[in-house]
């Protein structure tokens, strides 16, 4: 958009016109800006929107209501999609996997924070990021809680 403040260019290229604005509104509001610079709008589909007459600015216009009304139907899709997957009882969001890399080395991993050592340097030590120490530690506290004793702490330490 500097640029065409600036008046160096005098055309934008856009893959769609649907991708440019966030809604119809945003996206006209862009567009009259570039009709006051003179710059013109061309789309990779071939379509040119000359902005300085009426028939660009009418086709520009018209493609950008479609746009968002297309968005607005995959909104309305995906949110039936979702309610009728939790009607059937489906699990939504982030599904639990398994980790069998942090879950084979987990012994070794509270090990090494129970005897005092910072989750960056155990996670040094056995190959895994210090994240991934934290979340192996967080687990046992949890799984510990749920059984009625305490799990390791984690005694901080420089890395």
């Amino acid at each position: 958009m500097a640029l065409a403040q600036q008046r160096e260019i005098d055309a934008v290229l856009v893959t769609e016109l649907s991708r440019w604005g966030c809604s119809t509104l945003d996206l006209l509001h862009t567009l009259g800006e570039l009709k006051a610079w003179r710059v013109s709008v061309i789309a990779m589909s071939g379509l040119t929107f000359d902005l300085a007459t009426p028939h660009g600015w009418m086709l520009a216009t018209v493609f950008s209501g479609l746009a968002e009304f297309e968005r607005e139907l995959i909104r309305e899709r995906v949110r039936s999609g979702m309610a009728a997957a939790k009607a059937r009882g489906k699990r939504l969001g982030h599904q639990p996997g398994q980790r069998p890399k942090s879950d084979r080395l987990a012994p070794k991993v509270l090990a090494l924070v129970a005897g005092g050592r910072s989750y960056r340097l155990v996670g040094r030590e056995v190959g895994l990021s210090k994240n991934t120490v934290a979340g192996i530690v967080a687990r046992a506290r949890a799984g510990e809680e749920r059984r009625g004793h305490p799990g390791p702490r984690h005694r901080g330490g420089a890395a």
